[in-house]
């Protein structure tokens, strides 16, 4: 399988295939379900068309806990299956489908009790690597006080009386999700991010396709499909909606992460501690570290969701409870905040909610697929292909992405293992080969050919060092990204990763976009006042109660996609 450049020009032509064409799916929705469906779809030999309004993972889907995990908690819940299944993913995007982007996470689970909370907490995670199935990942640990400690010295002595140590594994949720649609895209897929489903064509009450409006050149389109399936996550009903019915409800969970230097704690571990309501997540993260996540329910805007200070120092207040030097406001470089897609109807809080997924026949020719969890995507994409297939004339193969690797997949291991010789060989540090390697995989030569060409884009960026300028042009010529938030926001993470939030970065790499998508001084200066206006409006937000913080987070930005028709 050759590798697919998401260019303008691409989606150019795939925007006009969906005018001339009528596929066998359409797929509503760009973020890691829609895009895992449209790769399910693609590699069975149907013809696919992914559509998403803003751009991919803009939603749910890059804001996670970036983890690949089965949920321990789930346990608790007597939910094995979940859990079986989530680690039985695990091992396959660890090993097989994208080893480049899937890296193993050890966790230190601090215990408070010597002998009851060390044997059932133990007995949980022995069970928890045994249902991983085949050797996945390092086994569990019993620790003392001691060892814990010296594993994280940052935990007050006090705050434990000793420790378990387990494995999960670890993911930029954006990239692994543009990735998918790029793979779908290398397989055949006509995929268009930009492109917003304003209405559902039908024939009598049988829907056959959607109105799509390209919000960058203002074009409408009809899309016609065979089947249509609804995977816009939190969005779900408004699709629902415009075919007169639904059967699936979705709830709206909020949860928000803060991100702090890894200065800020010193430790050699992630670590899972236990709240009132769920858990709390401290994972490792390059050069940061994530704490996480909130989970409340979220009945303002979709579009929008944010953080308030409440939130903010709800996450701080239970993570000092921990460590023996406070993290203060000062030490919050980024925050995020995104949606759940729980399946709704039940009376619990949204912690216990279910995260299972169901897949319904909405009307005739519209599936609607929602709830479920990051790492089971391949799972759901799975589900609501088969659930489509049934209704196509003709017979669709079985699922085959369970053996399909993601561009960037093949190669890895043997690349990764000479690097060194890489890095001499093009003139670049080590760690930096390293660095690209773990973004890019295999894909590394589409970027090290870039930079024989033009030398210079080997600099880092102003303001992001642990970024390269290469990446900035690649996003905008390989990988689909049309604005500057896409870039800083989800094909890097510079917007949570700095404590600028990337607003010096942004004045670096918006020229090197703009090469790639020609844009003229008029277009750069709104595409930098755009991104400034964003960045202070979610600052203002992450200052207010929780009852302001949407109409705020929305001042600074606009529902049309920057550059794009009203």
């Amino acid at each position: 399988m050759e590798p697919v450049a998401l260019s303008p020009d691409r989606r150019a032509k795939d925007l006009a295939r969906m005018r001339d064409e009528s596929f066998d799916i359409l797929v509503i929705g760009g973020g890691v379900t829609g895009a895992g469906i449209a790769l399910d779809a693609a590699t069975r030999g149907l013809t696919v068309a992914l559509v998403e309004q803003r751009d991919f993972a803009a939603g749910t889907s890059s804001r996670s806990s970036k983890l690949i995990h089965g949920g321990l908690r789930y346990l608790e819940q007597l939910n094995f299956a979940l859990v079986r299944e989530a680690l039985t993913e695990r091992g396959l995007l660890l090993n097989d489908l994208a080893p480049h982007l899937i890296k193993p996470v050890s966790f230190l689970y601090p215990l408070k009790h010597p002998v009851w909370e060390r044997a059932y907490a133990g007995a949980g995670v022995l069970l928890y690597d045994t249902l991983g199935g085949a050797r996945q990942l390092p086994r569990h640990q019993h620790l003392s006080r001691r060892k814990a400690l010296e594993l994280v010295p940052s935990l007050r002595s006090d705050a434990l009386v000793g420790a378990l140590r387990y494995w999960d594994a670890q993911v930029d949720d954006a990239r692994h999700t543009m990735e998918i649609a790029r793979t779908a895209a290398a397989y055949g897929a006509a995929v268009a991010i930009s492109a917003r489903v304003t209405d559902l064509l039908r024939e009598g009450e049988r829907v056959v396709g959607a109105v799509v409006r390209d919000q960058e050149g203002g074009e409408e389109v009809h899309v016609h499909a065979k089947q249509v399936i609804n995977a816009t996550g939190v969005w779900a009903d408004n699709i629902q909606e415009m075919a007169g019915r639904g059967r699936v409800q979705v709830r709206a969970s909020k949860g928000i992460h803060i991100v702090v230097p890894k200065d800020r704690i010193h430790a050699d571990s992630g670590m899972i501690l236990r709240t009132e309501t769920s858990v709390l997540f401290v994972v490792p993260w390059g050069t940061h570290w994530i704490i996480g996540t909130t989970d409340t329910d979220w009945e303002l805007d979709l579009a929008h969701p944010a953080a308030s200070a409440t939130d903010i120092q709800y996450l701080l207040d239970r993570v000092n409870q921990v460590l023996r030097t406070p993290l203060t406001h000062e030490d919050v470089e980024g925050v995020y905040a995104g949606l759940r897609p729980l399946l709704a109807g039940e009376s619990e809080a949204t912690s216990k909610l279910s995260r299972e997924h169901a897949v319904a026949q909405t009307a005739a020719g519209l599936i609607t697929i929602a709830g479920g969890k990051y790492t089971t995507y391949r799972v759901m994409a799975k589900d609501a292909v088969d659930a489509a297939a049934r209704s196509l004339p003709q017979r669709v193969p079985p699922c085959v992405t369970d053996r399909t690797p993601l561009l960037g997949a093949e190669g890895y291991h043997a690349l990764w293992n000479r690097r060194r010789r890489l890095a001499d060989e093009v003139g670049i540090h080590v760690s930096r080969i390293e660095h690209l390697l773990n973004r890019y995989g295999s894909l590394i030569s589409e970027l090290l050919t870039l930079l024989e060409d033009r030398p210079e884009l080997g600099e880092r960026i102003d303001g992001a060092p642990d970024y390269l300028k290469v990446e900035a042009l690649y996003a905008a010529s390989h990988e689909g990204a049309l604005h500057l938030d896409d870039l800083l926001t989800r094909r890097t993470r510079i917007s949570v990763q700095t404590f600028d939030r990337g607003l010096a970065a942004a004045r670096d790499v918006a020229p090197l976009m703009g090469e790639v998508l020609g844009w003229d001084d008029t277009t750069l200066k709104r595409e930098i006042e755009h991104y400034e206006a964003r960045i202070a409006a979610e600052v203002e937000s992450q200052k207010m109660p929780d009852d302001r913080t949407a109409d705020a987070a929305r001042m600074g930005a606009r529902d049309v996609r920057v550059g794009g028709a009203a």
